[in-house]
């Protein structure tokens, strides 16, 4: 427990509220077009492609996927997770908790409504988060992340990290591992600490060194944007920490090519694509971090002859809307590498920088914000001397420690 000024928990809220909202805006922006190649997005959408909110093929602005929904869960298992250690005095169950918390997320693409608990006991049917009607929808989840819960694989909590393939879907390094993995990084632990968990935690679903290092890259680089870092710093902290671990090379690559490509001048969808499509983690993660780090244009107000006002480009945009929109429009995963992009901008920006008009648009916010609350309450605390400690913030029913 530690005593931070005003201005250093009121900045860590709103990063861990950025990311996690962020994420969901980025994957409401794409999940409308992912599928579609970047001709037909801009044959439906107009020469910019995607320029805001859109509906989806059943007329919904705002909707979500699991990518939103299995991000939460990562963050409800870690709540549990650093709840059950506080009170334990150790840890060691982190990624069992996970797992459970996944277990949770795949209710929910299973069943119309929460089911019940099987007796008291029941590990996995328990908490607040699953009781919210709104998850219980199936948003095209990845065949590796519905297979690989269904295997009961438990990765050792101190395994080592050496570019072996985990047991689970061994060949697979989809994007599911990165997509789901911001939270790790918002706990306030050293870097490199999250990358370990969130790359462990990945092979519970997906067992390619590419797939879990790319979870723990990801992961690494919001840790750095949680202490105020640049996303061009945090970026190279995360290649940094890549080099250590065997196996690293082809996430590596795929970061690099993106921090260059961003450096090459004026985005574009086109320059987006030569990444990848982002069906695979590096992929994903490059796209993400190339949206957020490239120098979008610098928005225009023209005044006409008469005094009319216009803009360009059109219409107007934010530097974080345009890193957005860059993250989407593209031919492929454009919800996973949105959600990606739009984590690392709110960890960076916090939720303030976040346009209010998309935000108010976003199925669950309210959740969203309040399980945001909920992680900066249980990793964040704050205690002034005149406060009295407690150390159980939740009722137990909220988040079980078993």
């Amino acid at each position: 427990m530690i005593r931070q000024s005003w201005d250093e928990s009121a900045a860590k809220r709103a990063r861990i509220r950025g990311c996690l909202l962020g994420g969901a805006i980025g994957d409401a922006l794409g999940n409308p077009v992912e599928f579609l190649s970047l001709r037909a997005i801009r044959e439906a959408h107009g020469g910019s492609g995607v320029t805001t909110l859109v509906p989806d093929g059943s007329g919904v602005v705002g909707r979500v996927t699991d990518d939103t929904q299995m991000t939460l869960f990562t963050a409800e298992g870690l709540i549990r997770a650093h709840a059950r250690s506080s009170s334990k005095g150790h840890g060691g169950a982190e990624t069992a908790v996970v797992r459970h918390a996944y277990l949770r997320w795949l209710d929910t693409q299973n069943h119309p409504g929460p089911p019940p608990a099987e007796g008291t006991g029941d590990l996995v049917r328990s908490g607040w988060l699953r009781t919210q009607p709104w998850l219980y929808a199936r948003r095209a989840p990845g065949n590796a992340c519905l297979s690989g819960l269904a295997t009961e694989h438990v990765p050792a909590p101190r395994a080592p990290l050496d570019g072996t393939p985990g047991p689970v879907n061994s060949g697979s390094k989809g994007c599911g591992t990165a997509m789901r993995s911001a939270p790790f990084g918002l706990t306030g632990d050293d870097p490199r600490d999250c990358f370990e968990l969130a790359a462990r935690c990945a092979q519970i679903t997906h067992g390619h060194p590419t797939g879990y290092y790319a979870a723990g890259a990801l992961a690494a680089m919001i840790a750095c944007l949680l202490e105020g870092e640049s996303l061009e710093g945090a970026t190279l902290r995360a290649l940094e920490l890549l080099a250590r671990y065997p196996g690293h090379e082809e996430t590596t690559a795929a970061l690099r090519k993106a921090v260059d490509l961003a450096a090459e001048g004026e985005p574009t969808p086109e320059k987006t694509e030569s990444l990848g499509a982002g069906w695979v983690a590096e992929e994903a993660l490059a796209i993400a971090v190339y949206s957020a780090l490239a120098r979008t244009p610098a928005q225009q107000i023209l005044y006409g002859p008469g005094g009319e006002i216009s803009y360009e480009p059109t219409p107007p945009r934010t530097p974080v809307q345009a890193a957005l929109l860059l993250s989407v429009n593209h031919s492929g995963d454009s919800d996973s590498t949105g959600a990606i992009c739009g984590n690392l901008l709110g960890a960076h920006h916090g939720d303030l920088r976040l346009p209010p008009s998309w935000l108010s648009r976003i199925e669950g916010r309210g959740t969203i914000a309040e399980l945001a609350d909920d992680f900066a309450f249980e990793f964040h605390r704050s205690v002034e001397l005149y406060e009295p400690y407690d150390d159980v913030v939740f009722p137990r029913d909220r988040y079980p420690l078993t």
